[in-house]
């Protein structure tokens, strides 16, 4: 399982705490080689991608029309989520609203 730790502001100025990290699997989850499927059924292009670190779902990110990797959250209640974009290497959690760093 991967380690995660609250980015130093956690996303907001007065900082926070996430419940989640503890959880959250490290990446390697299912391939996106269409990228998020939801949007290539319906052929909408996204912006970025995100994958699920519950389950290894991929959704196009909060800047793309569908919305997809937070619509997933909200329907399942998993909570966190990683970029799935190639060198980044952070995840959000929606649940407590805060930016995760890989703990080094």
């Amino acid at each position: 399982m991967a380690e995660w730790r609250v980015a130093p502001d956690g996303g907001r100025p007065e900082g926070r705490s996430c419940s989640h990290r503890q959880t959250a699997a490290p990446r390697g989850g299912p391939s996106a080689p269409g990228g998020c499927a939801q949007c290539v059924a319906r052929g909408w292009r996204w912006v970025h991608l995100r994958e699920c670190l519950t389950c290894g779902h991929i959704g196009c990110c909060d800047s793309s029309r569908g919305q997809h990797a937070w619509a997933h959250a909200r329907e399942t209640g998993h909570p966190v989520a990683a970029s799935f974009e190639e060198g980044e290497h952070w995840a959000w959690c929606y649940a407590d609203e805060v930016f995760l760093l890989p703990r080094t």
